[in-house]
């Protein structure tokens, strides 16, 4: 019966994307992107007798971010096996379906049980690597089945949660298929303890510290966003939302002095609108740029801008570089604040909003002094007057940021020592 009202409910799921299609590019790209997968994934896979695939799992962008620090471990420890990566989100396949790394980048199949035994049929992968969450059970179910060794990475559980409560029988079972559990902290062992899985759990953080690091390291100027910033105190506000930048509107109207790059979560020009609607001075990145690459002379409104509103993907991590203090945006929303990682490993001051709750990472560097929450503009301002004018205690944030990322660091290295200890990969080398 439980299986049964999963597949009506993944049945309705489908027939909503359908629905809502002629009028939403997300839903419209997620039916077109799935259109003939089995077709092209025989016909590409071009596998060598014996050569073994690794499949990793992302639900959208930010799983794979987590992930990638793992998946560029394995394509360097095991050059000759090949690299299947998958989406369920739009969002996650259109920016990363040409990523590098990889060798296939896939929409993975809605979940049925046909879907799932026609794909482990075609690809049938030597070791199955599934990012923090997103669970399906026809794949698990099959997966398990198969005996393949399947490795669940930087999970985090919340008592509150399904698996945890009387009628989550059927996610349990989920949970069980697993091969191995890679949790982000003791208390997501002590839950999963709680329903009798202990024995192939281990505590090993978070890869997107690994990630977050790395792109530290790799950092690389973007010449137009030091021009804006030159000689100015800056406020960088990445991932934004409407009730972010509602927020922050009247501190940076009042406050022509300070640079504000807002970079928003959604692009689309009736958000950037409304961005334009609440700052006085505000420019987009892609005019600014044009104007300077050109070589004229700024427009009035241009050399009086105080706002830079980013119009493109990509290079959020990269701005909370210049930052003197940074803003993360989402935690106003139901789902909570994004990744706020990228502007810690910097070691800038981190402040967010009051939804957090779900996030290890933000309750951790709020106690380690690195960040701040806020509820309002009010809270917001004398946080951020507070820093700008006390460099003692903007330090002292600032030290605390960085060296609670880096502290962090390893879960990487601790998921390629059991692969490589247990031989899950590399057989076919021996």
């Amino acid at each position: 019966m439980k299986t049964a009202i999963y597949f009506i409910a993944l049945k309705l799921y489908y027939a909503g994307i359908v629905l809502v299609s002629p009028w939403n590019e997300k839903a419209r790209l997620w039916l077109r992107g799935r259109r003939g997968t089995f077709t092209r994934l025989r016909t590409s896979i071009n596998r060598n007798p014996g050569q073994e695939l690794v499949w990793m799992h992302c639900a959208s962008l930010g799983e794979f971010e987590q992930g990638r620090p793992l998946l560029e471990a394995v394509r360097d420890r095991y050059p000759q096996a090949k690299i299947l990566l998958t989406f369920f989100s739009s969002s996650g396949y259109e920016i990363r379906k040409n990523y590098d790394k990889a060798d296939l980048v896939f929409y993975l199949p809605l979940d049925t049980p046909l879907n799932a035994r026609r794909f482990l049929s075609i690809v049938q992968p030597a070791l199955v690597l599934w990012i923090k969450y997103e669970y399906w059970y026809f794949y698990f179910r099959e997966i398990q089945k198969a005996g393949i060794p399947f490795l669940l990475i930087s999970a985090i559980f919340r008592k509150e949660q399904l698996f945890f409560h009387w009628h989550g029988s059927l996610h349990r079972d989920m949970l069980r298929c697993f091969t191995h559990l890679f949790v982000q902290t003791p208390e997501s062992a002590r839950l999963l303890g709680s329903i009798g899985i202990s024995g192939h759990t281990s505590v090993t953080g978070d890869t997107r510290f690994d990630r977050v690091i790395e792109i530290a390291g790799q950092f690389e100027p973007i010449s137009w966003i030091e021009d804006f910033c030159a000689g100015h105190l800056v406020i960088v506000a990445g991932s934004t939302w409407d009730e972010d930048e509602e927020e922050l509107d009247h501190f940076a109207n009042t406050h022509p002095e300070l640079r504000f790059i807002v970079a928003p979560h959604e692009i689309h020009a009736a958000h950037l609108k409304d961005i334009f609607k609440l700052f006085k001075h505000a420019v987009l990145y892609s005019e600014y740029r044009q104007i300077k690459e050109a070589g004229e002379g700024l427009p009035e409104r241009f050399a009086q801008a105080n706002v830079l509103v980013i119009d493109n993907i990509g290079m959020l991590a990269r701005l909370y570089r210049y930052a003197t203090i940074t803003y993360v945006g989402g935690g106003f929303g139901e789902s909570g604040v994004h990744n706020i990682l990228e502007a810690a490993v910097y070691g800038k001051p981190v402040v967010f909003g009051p939804v957090y709750d779900k996030y290890a990472e933000a309750e951790e560097l709020l106690e380690s002094g690195g960040a701040f929450s806020i509820r309002n503009a009010i809270e917001l301002e004398k946080i951020l007057n507070r820093l700008l004018h006390n460099y003692h205690e903007y330090r002292q944030v600032c030290e605390a940021s960085q060296r609670y990322v880096y502290a962090k660091s390893g879960a990487k290295q601790k998921i390629m020592d059991y692969i490589s200890a247990n031989k899950l990969l590399g057989k076919q080398a021996g």
